[in-house]
């Protein structure tokens, strides 16, 4: 009777895995939209001659080519060119895979350097302004020795632009700090890897940077929020706050029968009962960059307590490769992240919209005081412009 259950047992989890697989496959790859955005190709916005600002975010870049094969590249490219001079360009962290800019003797550096020097070059002409963030692969995947990388990579950005604030939080300081858009719209960038990386980081305040000490982020974040409730804040960091995808702790069906392919994809050893385990452990306690990881999780509770007191925040974030949208009790949250990469995120839940697909989002001001979302993908012929996955209108223009 027993082997009769333990039979039965596996016939119906085998059956349920490949129901589950074939459902995955059939809308994995195609957009999510929920009830409420369904008609979004029905919107239209105002032209771009109208626009005040254009600000585009692009997360999880480091994997780039030149710009003669990279079609994200080729994207941004296309977004400048359309909106011109007044307009920012926000890169959320992971610029250079998979350690970040190590130091001249190591055997990765020119292939680091060529990557970033491609993205730089972008801007050769560029009347805008360039901000760059770090995230965990900057900090040489967390490591020890991350700070003396990401040094090294602020340094190299900040000379290439000639621009002191091109890199933000300066120094490996949590932050926050400010950018001043203008009177309607202000960004402010926070570091996230701060609250998770191990070895040095800066733990004291020095002169001329910003927050150091965790006991002063919050009070100071917070300060911000509160004295300026009457603009359009764009929070800028590297990890998020709300994910559907695997640093949220959601898995594709396969990651469960064969966990061996988070090391190597071609590791395809069924370890059904260990994937599982392994699920759980990301899901509920975490890995280094996973959101349930309990210094992360600590921080995100207390961040997410300051930012439900205001409105009319857009926090937007890198680290999990795809596009994400959700508005969570009045504020937005956004997953920018697949400019180089694509990884799985599951349908539903809280989010208005994913997709795994390249891609960035762009935030448009306009000169009647309404502001917009919009999420570019690479187009579908080459020559042509980036295609439109996804528009809402954030902030209506208000009443006359």
């Amino acid at each position: 009777m027993f082997y009769k259950i333990v039979l039965i047992a596996f016939l119906a989890s085998a059956v349920w895995l490949l129901w589950a697989y074939l459902r995955e496959r059939k809308y994995r790859k195609k957009p999510f939209y929920n009830l409420a955005e369904i008609g979004w190709r029905t919107l239209t916005p105002p032209p771009v001659s109208e626009l005040s600002h254009s600000m585009a975010l692009v997360g999880d870049l480091g994997n780039n080519g030149s710009l003669q094969d990279d079609t994200i590249l080729q994207s941004i490219q296309h977004w400048m060119a359309e909106v011109g001079p007044n307009s920012s360009i926000i890169f959320l962290g992971d610029n250079i895979y998979p350690i970040g800019l190590p130091e001249e003797s190591n055997f990765k550096y020119a292939n680091a350097l060529q990557k970033l020097q491609h993205q730089l070059a972008l801007f050769n002409e560029y009347q805008g302004k360039v901000i760059y963030l770090s995230g965990n692969h900057d900090w040489n995947k967390g490591r020890k020795d991350g700070y003396e990388y990401v040094l090294r990579q602020e340094r190299h950005v900040v000379e290439t632009l000639q621009d002191p604030t091109a890199y933000l939080p300066n120094g490996g300081c949590m932050g926050p700090v400010t950018w001043e858009v203008n009177d309607q719209l202000l960004l402010i960038v926070i570091n996230t890897q701060w609250w998770v990386q191990a070895g040095y980081k800066p733990l004291e305040r020095t002169p001329g940077q910003p927050y150091a000490t965790s006991k002063e982020f919050f009070p100071a974040l917070d300060e911000l929020l509160k004295a300026n409730q009457h603009r359009f804040i764009v929070l800028a960091a590297h990890h998020p706050m709300y994910s559907n995808a695997l640093h949220g702790g959601n898995f594709t069906v396969k990651q469960h029968l064969f966990p061996l392919t988070f090391i190597n994809k071609r590791a395809l050893v069924p370890l059904p009962l260990a994937g599982s385990m392994f699920r759980i452990y990301r899901k509920y306690v975490g890995a280094h960059e996973d959101m349930s990881y309990p210094p992360f999780r600590k921080f995100r509770k207390r961040l997410l307590k300051i930012l439900h007191q205001y409105n009319s925040v857009f926090y937007v974030a890198g680290h999990d490769h795809n596009l994400q949208y959700f508005k969570v009790k009045g504020n937005h949250y956004a997953v920018s992240g697949s400019a180089s990469k694509t990884n799985f995120v599951a349908k539903g839940g809280r989010a208005s919209f994913s997709h795994e697909n390249k891609g960035f989002m762009v935030l448009d001001q306009y000169k009647d005081g309404s502001i917009w979302l919009r999420v570019l993908e690479p187009p579908v012929a080459v020559g042509e412009p980036p295609t439109l996955a996804f528009l809402k209108c954030l902030t209506p223009a208000p009443l006359s």
